[in-house]
């Protein structure tokens, strides 16, 4: 009697030896699979954002007096685009947005902060935005997005920009830019680069026109 309790006892240790790793090993993977969207979870979208192509260099300093600087502004949108999605055009009235693709952020806060970085790397102006803490004079560069999508009807992506600049004394000045980029298969992987090339170039411009 003694012996055989003595076996079972044993048996129940060697079991644990093989469940307790076995148990663990289960839980890990359940956790891992809510994070990494392991065992069938549907993937996160594709997230998009913005990169300048003309960016300043690192360890450039830039010095000047404050009312002669340039607050970039985000731009104004409709609905539309005042959400994180890609909007397609689907027709001269309906819009959609691309399936499996997400912008980081508002797009328009992504174009004015691409806007800012493509002007302060001309190297002629000191540029802010309304993200940092500093008051300047009547200097700005605001306006309106109108476009920047996915244009279904011609496969392509718009992106077109209306400009209002502020100057000293309150002169203002207004100029349309637009940029389009054409036979881009409506695809997050495509879509994406394309409306980057798109704004990039639309940006340039605008930066040629501030001066």
């Amino acid at each position: 009697m003694i012996r055989g309790g003595h076996d079972r006892e044993l048996g129940m240790r060697n079991w644990w030896k093989v469940a307790a790793p076995a148990a663990l090993a289960l839980t890990l993977t359940g956790a891992l699979s809510g994070c990494l969207g392991l065992g069938g979870a549907k993937p996160p979208p594709t997230l998009l954002r913005l990169t300048a192509a003309k960016s300043v260099p690192v360890g450039t300093a830039l010095s000047g007096k404050a009312a002669d600087a340039i607050m970039v502004l985000d731009p104004e949108t409709d609905r539309s685009l005042a959400v994180a999605k890609v909007a397609v055009q689907v027709d001269d009235s309906n819009i959609a947005y691309l399936a499996g693709a997400q912008w980081v952020e508002r797009p328009a806060h992504l174009f004015g902060a691409l806007l800012a970085e493509t002007i302060r790397a001309g190297g002629k102006h000191l540029v802010f935005t309304a993200d940092e803490a500093v008051t300047l004079g009547g200097t700005r560069l605001s306006g309106r997005l109108l476009d920047f999508g996915y244009d279904a009807r011609n496969q392509s992506v718009v992106v077109r920009y209306d400009a209002l600049w502020t100057g000293p004394g309150g002169t203002i000045s207004t100029k349309r830019f637009e940029a389009v980029v054409p036979g881009v298969a409506a695809k997050a992987e495509f879509v994406g680069p394309a409306l980057n090339k798109a704004a990039n170039q639309v940006a340039a411009q605008v930066a040629d026109w501030v001066g």
